[in-house]
């Protein structure tokens, strides 16, 4: 079978200076092949045969040249057509077989029609794109339609990933679209088809990035059927419905595999991933995985393996990540109904898979398992007991391998030691394998090469120990050279009767090599062999010998030569029935003396049909065998149209448990089928019908026995859209609070999977002292004990795994969690030790990478440690800890705090940055310093972005504080920090100032003064969930200092991002119709709404909104000059983002968002003093227009608490009570009984949905930020629920740019026009700082006194930041006129900042309110634990010097590296081939056409789960 993938290379560990064709040797004589040897002093990476030639090219990546043979590998010559040391990449036509690509780092480039004869230059019109290696795609049909993945840095500030394509092989080339992540044709393999000529040559796919963010969560599928173009302005473009009627968010890769393309998706809190599949890129399908055991597909735990023309195979990871095992599923004919086949198989950590398929015979395939699951499952370094199975039958039944009596298991994937496939080639039933006999696969290095020659039914030993091999001449030559560590094997080994016996051949000039590789043509027709190895073990020299077996002299074969070979027979040796057909192939006969000598020409089979028997069905989806049939072990999947509209209890016609093999072509007789559709219920099938609404709240008590204690530690795992369960899991544990602060535990955990309405006890068994839920992860849950033992689950508590920590937890939180690598953690523990007779104690911080299977010591004296490398964040390394530790290893005096980083878990990487350090806090990519400023005897902050580099912070002319010592990091919005600076610090006085940063954080300006704090620095300040630039502050208008005994207290908004803040708009009447005491139109001092804020909050989680509610609003406070006490205080709403409020109740209410904001529950607020009682809640379904009451209880009882996932998107809620018995209880309330119908956005008709934009109060559009955006929301009047599913914000359209898109520039103020003026005695940032501040910066413009609000994405119009002349920084006057004169490919090396992962910031702050509203307080040290469980801190800082001087480094080496890539892609494992080149790095192939044409069949799996494909059209 020939496979396509993407590019590969193989990996070595010694690059030498330059290159040089040195010298040729030739040996030939009779009976032994011809035998000539190239020398090379750089490794020949990427080897790439032209498919049916004889013509090889090779990448010599060291000195950037090509070279070229004509002859099989004989000479050599460098290409000259192309300049020396200009080839970057090597890419091979996948479907034109003549045809190569040479791509340099500029945009002009080199492409071969003949075999590489010449070469013709191109200009591809932007360079390649760095950030990725698939460049090139090629269209299956036509190969001159090509897409190029380029990027292009139009500005200083941004550089884009672009796409370009052209339909004439790079003759002209056009722009596709920009801000993309891959694009893909629909048509890539050459079986797929949409049904249509005409989209199968249009149609093309991209991922597509959002503007404001650079999270792979965010990114879309797009498709356009006319290369993206522009019509009246609009893109012609459209999104796959992939889900439903829906496209769906964070698409992260895409895969074509046969006849089918899979796109994989995650989303936010899950590494569960989507897994839709089409077969025509218009009707998309999720992938389905049976529920009996509960298998997922999650990020870096599936594999899409070598598939056929008729399903998919995939092999699922289902145990600890050190130690690896899967379960290997296959789909329908249609990829979305996955059945498993074999559990246990053995993977490796890279992703590999022990599988492989053999070429050109149907249904068959080895695979190894893992004998000794249970003891693999249950220790983590249990070693693996592997054995090797068969199946005739594509997966429905296993056997062993057999050398006479005894049971033979092979290496394979996990643990290859050469390139191409691992067992097979199309020579006809010919197979070799290293392996062992026994109980179980041995050691490479203690295997034997063995040979079967009827498709694995039968083996023999051929050669004693490790071989590598291929096969030549259909199977007339078998070759093999011995595997070894040394360069110390001298002859190769060939056998011409399938292995009976066995020739050698010696080297010429008794040369000793260390094999490499060996390999052949792709289709194994040649009788020519390329072996490549190195000389010397210290010093290696490389070596390419060509191999030509024709010099045996052999003839040509006959007819009579040649015999029947038939894929399965009998015990009489006629054809029997495989996959439905008999098949057959003519091979030459084991013992003729002739060569078939048809070079170029795949063997082809005939085939026969059969008469279907029992043994061509198998278990359908969801149905398991026991006893000889298939049982229900799930949902049944019911045609489409079945049970629409229906209730539970009718039938329709659906599966037997039955169905045909996927390719199975056998012939179906007459009469009833064993798979023939039977009468099911409703009831029973995926998406059943839910029972009628009863219109009714339902409320179910649970009483927690025994539990004393007055509060409860509540941990929600919600969900993430991409998920596949349904369940609402709490974790709770009673708790009660001291008044130090400490917090005192109830031994019992309680778990709920139905949001409270059943609860039982958890890991009875173990003393669990602190719970931690992973913070991006939401199914995984640690639990600490009170010795070195750790708990956790990955699946919501389904199954529970341990693990020894290193060291002992103390007493704060002794983990970290990287944000996108679920296994990888941070423990910081306590390490106790005797030094010189005395006990010291100190912290150590170590890291896992698999989950806490094996821990390493990386630092020691620490206080914390931080991941703050991210897969989003091009600038920095996705390995990267930032640690707070002591300057010394020791506890000695004047041992000062330092920040330390790595970038490779401290490896070799390990700098020290700041001395005399604090606390650091990071959020997203920034991270923020409180330093000592020995200087003023106060703190000074510091901010990166690489966390390598540290600027300080520049504070506005105008601010001035004797002593800074409290900073507090606040949720900011995107673009930008809002960082507090304490200005008072009089206990119970204290307040400060809010100072806003640019977008790059060079200097700060004043954004609002005189904030309120508590005596702990946290700041009345919060950032309206699921809006951007919208917030709440509350002011202090005056203190005791000022005569007055209690702060008084202003509430202000800002709908701008900080620029502007203004008086809340105070309602007209109380709750009863009442009117107020005072009365204003928008709010003023005398009169306005104030509102209690996150400084009153006993619990931070609480907030005025939720995410999921976009645009509701719910508070208490009151109407008047100044904030009242909360006793004191009503209750209200607003639905407008804040604009205008209504009061909603009289008194204090708690309250929590249900259903996406279609609910809003309230309950009387209780506090620890001061317990409501009540019996009842009062509830909307209609934004507050009218409020019902519902009884739950009998009795008046205290509510303690109301809560619900914080997305607000549950339709279930929990009361926390306490009766006057103590008895402590909960009660859900279930609303899902109001409504059984989804609610419904049509594309056209009525839809239960209307659109509502934010806006700023004083502005007459609906512009906000320099765009409009239009959110959904439910009609008041419509009875139905919103699906979880449903995405809320429906389009975004940019708006020119207007004053409000801007604030004062750093040095400028605000007069009393309402303009930006420049402060007296002050001068505006001058050229020089300007440019130094932006070191990569080609251009500076004359300030104005206005700069951008960060956050607005407005174009043209009024840009008031430009409204004056622009120059050139000093030094780069020539880059200012090319960038003034051309394209910014001109400046692709001098800016390449990542802007667009500064606009994430405020999606980071939406995806992580779930835990808690945030602040982090950086200065003194508070009562409040920063590091308890449950206090979340979104952080932000940035230095924007920092990021753009770090910016060209960063950006050079990672082209570097993806240049060199090559080094890294190929590796074998152990194979025996210890300290190999081969075998060093990754491993990114596993076929023979993989690595002579640089294409794979199957990769291990990155961490967006990667799907690598395979275009081979062979019916296997």
């Amino acid at each position: 079978m020939r496979v396509w993938g993407r590019q590969a290379t193989a990996s070595w560990h010694i690059l030498l200076a330059v290159a040089v064709l040195s010298w040729t040797a030739v040996l030939a004589k009779d009976h032994s092949p011809d035998i000539s040897v190239s020398k090379f002093k750089h490794p020949p990476i990427d080897l790439n045969y032209f498919e049916d030639s004889d013509v090889i090219l090779f990448h010599d990546v060291t000195a950037k040249n090509i070279y070229r043979s004509t002859d099989a590998g004989v000479s050599w010559d460098r290409v000259k057509a192309i300049p020396e040391g200009e080839a970057y990449m090597l890419t091979m036509h996948d479907f034109a077989p003549t045809r190569a690509y040479v791509l340099t780092e500029g945009h002009k480039h080199w492409r071969t029609n003949d075999l590489g004869k010449t070469w013709h230059k191109f200009d591809s019109g932007l360079p390649p794109s760095a950030f990725r290696d698939d460049i090139l795609h090629f269209h299956a049909g036509d190969g001159n339609r090509i897409i190029f993945n380029g990027m292009d840095c139009e500005n200083i500030l941004s550089c884009n990933e672009v796409s370009t394509y052209t339909i004439n092989n790079f003759k002209h080339v056009k722009t596709l679209r920009a801000n993309t992540a891959g694009c893909w044709w629909a048509k890539s393999s050459k079986l797929f088809t949409t049904g249509s000529e005409d989209l199968d040559s249009k149609r093309i796919l991209c991922i597509v990035r959002d503007e404001l963010s650079p999270f792979k969560e965010d990114q879309r599928l797009i498709a356009s059927d006319d290369y993206f173009k522009k019509v009246d302005g609009k893109m012609q473009e459209f999104e796959p419905e992939l889900s439903g009627a829906r496209g769906v968010q964070g698409v992260v890769n895409l895969a074509v595999v046969k006849k089918y393309i899979l796109v994989a998706a995650t989303s936010p809190n899950t590494d569960e991933m989507s897994l839709y599949v089409t077969d025509d890129a218009i009707d998309w399908h999720r992938a389905m995985f049976p529920a009996a055991h509960g298998h997922k597909v999650n990020q870096g735990a599936y594999t899409v393996l070598e598939s056929t023309n008729y399903s998919i195979q995939v092999d699922v990871m289902n145990s600890r990540p050190s130690n690896p095992m899967g379960v290997l599923f296959t789909s329908n004919s249609n990829g979305t109904f996955f059945t498993e086949n074999v559990e246990h198989t053995n993977r490796n950590t890279r992703g590999n898979v022990d599988f492989e398929k053999i070429s050109g015979v149907q249904g068959i395939f080895l695979v190894n398992t893992v004998k000794n699951w249970e003891e693999v499952e249950e220790e983590a370094g249990a070693e693996k007991k592997i054995v090797t199975q068969i199946t005739f039958d594509d997966g429905r039944t296993f056997h062993d391998l057999k050398v006479g009596d005894d049971r033979l298991h092979l290496h394979s994937v996990t643990n290859i030691n050469n390139v191409g496939r691992i067992f097979s080639s199309p020579a006809p039933g010919l197979i070799m394998a290293v392996g062992s006999t026994g109980g179980s696969l041995k050691d490479f290095d203690e295997g034997d090469l063995y040979v079967s020659d009827d498709a694995g039914l039968t083996w023999k030993k051929a050669l004693k120990g490790p071989h590598k091999y291929e096969f030549g001449d259909q199977g007339s030559v078998l070759v093999a050279i011995r595997n070894s560590n040394k360069a110390d094997v001298g002859e190769i080994r060939y056998s011409l009767d399938h292995g009976e016996s066995w020739e050698k051949a010696k080297l010429p000039d008794d040369m000793r090599v260390k094999p490499e590789i060996l390999t052949t043509t792709q289709d194994s027709t040649s009788l020519k062999f390329v072996v490549i190895g190195t000389t010397g073990d210290d010093d290696p020299e490389y070596r390419i010998i060509a191999l030509d077996f024709q010099g045996l002299r052999q003839r040509t074969c006959d007819d009579d030569d040649m015999e029947d070979w038939h894929a399965r027979v009998d015990e009489d040796g006629n054809p029997t029935c495989l996959m439905g057909h008999k098949q057959t192939y003519r091979r030459r006969k084991k013992k003729a003396d002739c060569f078939v000598m048809s070079e170029f020409k795949d063997p082809v089979p005939k085939t026969e049909d059969c008469t279907c028997t029992d043994e061509d069905f198998e278990c359908d989806y969801n149905f398991v065998r026991e006893d000889g049939e298939c049982v229900k072990a799930g949902p049944i999947v019911a045609p489409k149209g079945a049970c629409k509209d229906a209730k539970p209890e009718d039938t329709f016609k659906g599966s037997s448990g039955w169905r045909k093999i996927p390719g199975n072509t056998c012939k179906r007789k007459d009469g009833p089928q064993k798979d023939d559709p039977v009468e099911r219920k409703c009831s029973d099938i995926i998406d059943s019908p839910t029972a009628p609404a009863t219109g009714e709240i339902s409320s179910t008590k649970f009483v927690f026995k025994g539990v004393k204690l007055q509060d409860f530690e509540k941990i929600y795992l919600e969900r993430g859209d991409s998920s596949t369960q349904q369940d609402e899991t709490i974790i709770a544990r009673a708790v009660e609070y001291d008044s130090d602060g400490l917090m005192r535990i109830d031994k019992t955990i309680w778990r709920t999977k139905d949001h409270g309405k059943n609860w039982k006890k958890i890991l009875e068994d173990e003393e669990i002292r602190g719970i931690y839920p992973h913070p991006h992860f939401k199914d995984a849950v640690f639990f600490t004990t009170t010795s070195k033992k750790v708990i956790y689950t990955i699946d919501r508590t389904e199954h529970f795994h341990k693990f020894k920590a290193p060291s002992d937890p103390g007493n704060s939180n002794p983990l970290s969690f990287h944000p996108d690598k679920k296994d990888w953690l941070i423990w910081v523990g306590q390490k106790c030790e005797d030094v010189d007779g005395l006990e010291q104690c100190y912290r150590e911080a170590s890291v896992s990478r698999d989950r806490g299977d094996n821990w390493r010591t990386v630092l020691r004296y620490v206080r914390k440690c931080e991941f703050t490398g991210h897969s989003a964040y091009n600038f920095r390394d996705v390995r990267q800890i930032v640690c707070l530790a002591h300057e010394r290893e020791d506890g000695g005096p004047d041992n000062s705090w330092v920040i330390v980083s790595s970038n490779d878990f401290f490896d070799e990487d390990k700098k020290i940055h700041k001395t005399s350090v604090k606390d650091f806090a990071t959020m997203s990519e920034f991270i923020v310093v409180a330093a000592e400023d020995e200087d003023h005897k106060g703190l000074r902050a510091l901010a990166s972005m690489d966390g390598e580099m540290y600027a300080e912070a520049r504070f506005p002319y105008n601010f001035h504080v004797d002593h800074q010592n409290a900073y507090t990091v606040l949720d900011s919005s995107t673009h930008a920090v809002n960082l507090f600076v304490a200005t008072e610090t009089e206990h119970d006085q204290r307040h400060g100032s809010i100072l806003k940063s640019n977008s790059n954080g060079t200097s700060y300006v004043m954004s609002a003064p005189r904030v309120n704090c508590n005596n702990n620095y946290f700041v009345d300040f919060e950032k309206i969930a699921g809006l951007e630039g919208v917030a709440l502050i509350n002011s202090v208008a005056a203190t005791a200092t000022d005569g007055d005994h209690e702060k008084v207290l202003h509430t202000k908004m800002s709908h701008n991002d900080g620029a502007q803040w203004a008086f809340l708009s105070p309602p007209k009447v109380d709750a009863e119709g009442k009117a107020y005491g005072c009365s204003s139109r928008y709010g003023d001092e005398n009169c306005a709404l104030h509102l209690h804020h996150y400084t009153e909050r006993a619990d931070k989680k609480k907030t005025f909104s939720a995410p999921s509610a976009v645009g509701l609003m719910l508070g208490y406070g009151n109407v008047g000059s100044r904030l009242s006490s909360a006793e004191e205080a009503d209750t209200f709403m607003s639905t407008d983002a804040g604009i205008t409020w209504k009061s909603v109740k009289k008194g204090p209410w708690m309250w929590q968002y249900g259903d996406q904001g279609s609910i809003v529950v309230l309950v009387p607020r209780s506090s620890k003093d001061k317990p409501a009682k009540t019996k009842t809640i009062s509830y909307t379904t209609n934004e507050g227009e009218d409020w019902k009451d519902y009884t739950f209880s009998d009795k008046e009882v205290a509510v303690l608490d109301i809560t619900t996932l914080r997305s607000g998107s549950s339709r279930n809620f929990l009361l926390w009570c306490k009766s006057d018995s103590g008895d402590v209880f909960s009660v859900n309330l279930d609303f899902s009984g109001l409504s059984d119908r989804p609610c419904e956005h049509p594309k056209s008709g009525e839809s239960d949905y209307y659109l509502w934009a934010p806006k700023h109060p004083a502005q007459d559009n609906d512009c906000l930020f320099g765009h409009v955006t239009k959110y959904l929301r439910k009609k008041a009047d419509r009875q139905c629920y919103n699906d979880r599913r449903i995405e809320r914000q429906y389009e975004m359209n940019n708006c020119t740019c207007t004053r409000e898109d801007y604030e004062c520039d750093y040095n400028f103020e605000l007069d009393n026009h309402g303009q930006c003026s420049l402060v007296p005695g002050k001068q505006p940032i001058s050229a020089e700082q300007w440019c130094t501040a932006h070191p990569d910066a080609v251009e500076y413009y004359e300030p104005t006194g206005y700069r951008r609000i960060p956050l607005t994405t407005c174009s043209g119009g009024n840009e008031l930041d430009k409204a004056s002349a622009s120059h050139p920084c000093k030094g780069k006057e020539e880059e200012y006129e090319r960038l003034r004169g051309t394209s910014g490919v001109a400046v692709f090396f001098a800016v390449v900042i990542p802007f667009a992962v500064a606009a994430g910031i405020g999606w980071w702050v939406y995806r992580n309110w779930n835990a808690q509203f945030g602040q982090i307080r950086l200065g003194e040290s508070s009562g409040f634990d920063n590091d308890a469980p449950w206090v979340k801190y979104p952080v932000i800082a940035v230095s924007g010097v920092v990021a753009l001087a770090a910016a060209l480094p960063l950006v050079a080496s990672a082209l570097w590296r993806s240049a060199t890539s090559a080094y890294e892609r190929v590796s074998g494992g152990g194979g025996g081939g210890g300290g190999s080149w081969f075998s060093g790095g990754p491993r990114r192939f596993t076929t023979r056409d993989s690595f002579a044409r640089g294409r794979g069949v199957y990769s291990g799996i990155d961490d967006e789960g990667e799907l690598l494909g395979d275009d081979s059209d062979e019916d296997v």
